[in-house]
């Protein structure tokens, strides 16, 4: 089996084909991590585009089931793909900044959430989430060092 990510030019891919959501996102100066109740891996909060749903609202919607995320400033970092085996599927990368959470929602699919400094050794899609990462944590340094503010 063969994976590959790249990145891409937003105007390169057709919005339509973004069906997933991803959102590399920080609390008091950590990247959170969740656990899905059916699996031992962590991964970067995000997930699949509903029918008719823009991936920004994705990108808010899975931010809150999969964290409890209530308060957060999100930014757009880019249209990624992932290509298996010669199926390739299309994503945009999200950045967040969270600054109040609420109660997990207990009927969803996430069992924990945790915080950490680097990514977790047990990882849901270990070939992919390492690339996500890195992107999301050169945005944060350039954040972090020119005291930009997100929108």
């Amino acid at each position: 089996m063969s994976i590959a990510v790249c990145f891409h030019q937003e105007t390169d891919v057709p919005d339509e084909l973004l069906k997933f959501a991803v959102i590399a996102a920080r609390a008091e100066g950590k990247w959170i991590f969740c656990r899905h109740k059916e699996r031992n891996t962590y991964e970067i909060p995000g997930g699949h585009r509903e029918t008719g749903e823009a991936i920004a609202d994705t990108a808010k919607r899975e931010l809150y089931e999969e964290t409890g995320a209530l308060k957060f400033k999100l930014a757009p970092l880019g249209v990624y793909s992932v290509d298996n085996d010669g199926q390739i599927t299309y994503g945009k990368l999200f950045y967040a900044e969270v600054q109040k959470f609420g109660e997990l929602p207990e009927d969803f699919e996430i069992g924990e959430v945790v915080f950490s400094d680097t990514l977790p050794q047990e990882l849901t899609y270990p070939a992919i989430q390492p690339y996500l990462l890195k992107k999301a944590s050169d945005f944060a340094y350039w954040i972090r060092e020119k005291n930009k503010i997100i929108p």
